[in-house]
């Protein structure tokens, strides 16, 4: 203990000086002499006993009485024996106090040990939070400071002894004291980012602040400790303004796209319209093959056009799913039928079949599972150079799956794991066959990823490929009624040399309860004979004079019924089938619910008629026009444009208005109030100068809608393709929304369309 006093008693620290701890005087001076030790003390018993003796002695001697003697000899002797009792219980006193001093000096020295661990310890306390890099700051109950460790002092350049008594607001730190009411349990915990100014600047802390209040004496104090954030601050500050600066780049991205899709949609729309006007017009054979080449150049160029903005919106974050409902097998169909042309072309099949128990509507996008298809099936059917595509729709569980599949030159191995990156083709050499940027498949995986689905490919060299992606069936709908078992009982024979396109026939029959079999040649045909109800022949492998099913007719196909397979260019020839013994026919590529129809007993020429037409033909009924055509509203302030506009409306025999802007047709729409002359169309630009479509037409639905009058009917031609536009333009109270660029035979039909509604 001696060395811990000789340095505990030296000092305790408080506020940096050092207090003498000395224990008090304990010594035998400092309580009075023991008399007891003393010779005079010890001597004085047998002098007091030798001189009662003597007058003992003495008081015989001269006569007295022997009881005086004897009284003086017993009084001497109690006397003694008093004085040893006294002086007896005054050594065991004495002892007592020398023990009980020597005990509190053994306290003392262990409370002084104590002392010097505790001053030792809040040392190192002290030493620890200052050490730590964090401010410490206690506070009593009025929010004064009680203690703040040297970080604390450092940072605000002020000493301990200045410190305490003061607010933190006097310092330049807006941070109040928690109030008593907000306690729960007898204490609050806080946390802060608080802000305080210090000679080098504004610093930030994360603050974190427990108040307590004593059970026992209901004091209150409050202990924070605070770590500096003011980089993290910076950084937050950075991220933020980078974070807007990028927000501000993708709008620039975004405005930049739409420009870009404008400008460059709108002078493709003129070449593309005019080329088809001019193939409308009397032309040599050479003069038409040069117009072909013109319009095919310029649908690749758009092609290629739609897959770059496609994936620059896509890089840039402005895709955004759609989800609305939508009918699989209506979109299937559609998709299938605008490329048949393009399949037929080539000489190969294009078949779709949707298994019966695919929801008859699903939430999805559709603009974008129609895009996927239209990559996968185009893809498909550019690299495929006989043989045949097909499309199969089937549902898993609560997903829906799309498998195309071709019989092209398939795909290495290798080839699988970087065909869905972008600019990658199969073949990347400058000696390939086949064009393109190699962004279809990038696209197309990025959309459907983000539709929640995935999207992968097999494939075998030399026998073909099979990209499946499947999507799920949010909200999906069950088919009307029971289509599983529509053709039970039924027995067909499939005579064609599309093993493709037939098997994808025959699946839908068997899929449907009926039975099918598929002969490549009337040999083959003959052998199934047995049994059959239904015999289907490919226009192919038919004679303009109906030979081959009057053969087998008259062979083994007597009580069968004969429906003839045609393509859209055999429909010239379609008298001839009907008149050498065909009772009906199908238009390729075989869309599923007239399959069902015909087999069924129905109709085939109102079945098949909608889609046996060349492509970009559409079977709109003829309006009830007023003599001489109708009045039509042009608001377009492209040149080319309202050229093409004007050339396709004017040979149909209508009379059209030219206006430039969207303020010269309200002030022509807004003329009068009773709505009398006013025009039967309006066809409206969205781009326009003075005021743009948009509107224009709230304009004059505000009009109408005011004075009475009956809407116009208005069709929006935009060279703006996002769903989100079309949606917007229909909210604004557009009649229908036509894209550029425009097919003059498209623009004709949406306007009957129009009057016909």
């Amino acid at each position: 203990m001696d060395h811990k006093r000789t340095g505990g008693d030296e000092a305790h620290e408080t506020g940096g000086h050092r207090l003498r701890v000395i224990p008090p005087p304990l010594s035998p001076e400092a309580l009075g002499t023991d008399l007891s030790a003393t010779p005079i003390s010890r001597n004085l018993p047998v002098a007091s006993w030798l001189f009662v003796l003597l007058f003992a002695g003495l008081a015989h001697l001269t006569g007295a009485p022997a009881f005086l003697s004897l009284a003086m000899l017993a009084t001497g002797f109690v006397g003694i024996l008093l004085h040893e009792l006294i002086l007896s219980k005054e050594r065991r006193t004495r002892q007592q106090l020398d023990r009980e001093a020597v005990q509190a000096r053994t306290r003392l020295e262990t409370l002084s040990d104590q002392m010097w661990e505790m001053q030792e310890s809040e040392e190192r306390f002290h030493g620890l939070i200052d050490a730590l890099g964090d401010i410490v700051v206690h506070r009593d109950r009025h929010g004064r400071i009680v203690y703040a460790n040297r970080v604390f002092t450092g940072l605000v350049g002020r000493e301990m002894h200045d410190l305490r008594g003061m607010t933190l607001a006097d310092i330049g730190m807006e941070f109040t004291v928690t109030p008593e009411a907000a306690f729960t349990d007898n204490e609050r915990l806080r946390s802060t980012d608080a802000c305080m100014t210090t000679p080098q600047g504004q610093r930030w802390f994360s603050w974190v602040e427990l108040s307590v209040r004593e059970k026992d004496t209901g004091a209150v104090s409050h202990h924070a400790i605070a770590r500096e954030i003011t980089a993290r601050k910076q950084a937050e500050t950075s991220l933020i303004a980078a974070r807007e600066r990028a927000e501000f780049a993708n709008q620039a991205k975004s405005r930049f796209l739409a420009t870009v899709s404008h400008e460059i949609r709108t002078p493709m729309n003129g070449i593309m319209g005019m080329a088809r006007l001019l193939s409308d017009t009397s032309l040599s054979p050479e003069q038409h093959t040069y117009v072909n080449a013109v319009s095919t150049s310029a649908s690749a160029l758009l092609a290629l056009i739609d897959d770059l903005l496609d994936y620059s919106k896509i890089e840039a974050g402005r895709f955004n799913p759609e989800p609305q409902p939508v009918s699989l097998r209506e979109l299937a169909d559609n998709v299938v039928e605008l490329l048949a042309d393009r399949a037929h072309g080539k000489g190969i099949g294009l078949g779709c079949h949707v298994a019966p128990d695919v929801p008859q509507m699903i939430t999805a996008d559709p603009g974008r599972v129609r895009q996927v298809l239209l990559n996968l099936l185009g893809n498909a059917i550019k690299f495929t150079e006989s043989g045949g595509v097909a499309l199969v729709i089937t549902r898993s569980g609560n997903r829906i799956r799309f498998g195309v599949s071709d019989t092209g030159p398939g795909l290495r191995q290798d080839d699988l794991e970087r065909i869905f990156l972008e600019f990658e083709q199969a073949d990347g050499t400058s000696t390939r066959r086949h064009g393109g940027a190699g962004l279809g498949l990038a696209i197309s995986r990025r959309l459907v990823t983000a539709m929640g689905g995935t999207i992968s490919v097999s494939s075998t060299p030399r026998e073909g490929t099979e990209f499946v992606f499947e999507l799920p069936a949010h909200e999906a709908t069950d088919p009307p009624h029971p289509r599983q078992d529509a053709l039970a009982g039924r027995n067909v024979v499939i005579l064609s040399a599309n093993r493709i396109e037939a098997d994808v026939i025959a699946r839908t029959i068997r899929a449907h309860g009926g039975s099918a079999e598929i002969a490549e040649n009337p040999e083959t045909a003959r052998k199934l004979a047995q049994g059959c109800d239904t015999l289907m022949v490919d226009a192919a492998l038919e004679g303009s004079d109906g030979r081959t099913v009057q053969v087998l007719r008259d062979d083994a196909f007597a009580t069968s019924r004969a429906i003839i397979l045609m393509a859209p260019n055999d429909r010239g020839r379609l008298c001839e089938y009907l008149a050498g013994g065909y009772g009906g026919f199908l238009a390729r590529p075989v869309r599923g619910a007239t399959l069902l129809k015909v087999l069924t007993g129905g109709s085939s020429d109102s079945a098949g008629e909608q889609h046996l037409r060349e492509p970009g033909m559409h079977a709109h009924p003829a309006p009830e026009n007023k003599p001489g055509g109708l009045s039509i509203l042009i608001a377009e302030d492209n040149e080319i444009n309202a050229l093409l506009v004007r050339a396709a409306l004017g040979s149909a025999g209508h009379h059209l208005e030219m206006v430039t802007t969207g303020k010269e047709a309200v002030d022509r729409l807004t003329s009068t109030d009773t709505g009398t002359g006013r025009h039967d169309v309006v066809l409206m630009d969205l781009h326009m100068p003075v005021m743009d479509g948009m509107d224009a037409i709230a304009h004059i639905r505000r009009h109408e809608k005011a004075h009475g009058i009956p809407a116009i009917p208005i069709l929006v031609l935009s060279a703006d393709n996002q769903e989100k536009t079309r949606h917007a333009v229909l909210a604004h109270g557009a009649t229908a929304f036509l894209t550029k660029p425009l097919d003059p035979r498209d623009l004709l039909a949406a306007v009957q369309e129009l009057m016909s509604t």
